[in-house]
């Protein structure tokens, strides 16, 4: 029943997360899975980073070096595979650690971007997760809780 069937993406969801992905049998997947790829569906995974910057051609207080607590969202788009998920969350975390964390944490972002708005933040960060093979739908750079900068993916 849905019981069971809940508790099953449950206990997969775990294993997910532990690194032990298994594939489900058909008669194991959750219900609503057989028809779930007829939807688009979409998982985003948010992460955190400390940067300064300094923008030299603004005329208000951003044309002095500071920084921000900055927020980062990464979503992928794609339909639901046998296993429940559209891809998985461990993917998502080890390609923006590896691409985009282990060198925009903690650094001055004018020592790579030459006018680090976070627009072109955004910008830089699509396009570093797409090279590196992740096929991210939209990634949002959050400077602060008000101030979000998005970039949607087109598709060709």
């Amino acid at each position: 029943g849905l019981r069971v069937d809940v508790l099953r993406l449950v206990t997969h969801r775990a294993s997910e997360e532990r690194g032990t992905m298994a594939t489900m049998e058909d008669d194991e997947l959750p219900v609503g899975a057989a028809r779930a790829g007829a939807h688009l569906t979409s998982v985003t995974r948010s992460f955190t980073f400390e940067a300064s910057h300094q923008l030299s051609w603004h005329s208000g207080k951003c044309a002095n070096l500071h920084g921000h607590s900055y927020g980062l969202d990464v979503t992928v788009n794609g339909p639901i595979n046998a296993n429940g998920v559209v891809t998985d969350f461990g993917d998502i975390k080890a390609a923006v650690t590896k691409h985009v964390l282990d060198e925009y944490d903690h650094a001055h972002l004018n020592d790579f971007l030459p006018n680090p708005t976070a627009e072109l933040i955004a910008l830089d960060i699509t396009d570093r997760l797409l090279h590196a093979g992740l096929p991210v739908s939209m990634v949002k750079v959050r400077e602060t809780a008000a101030c979000v900068a998005t970039v949607r993916v087109q598709a060709e």
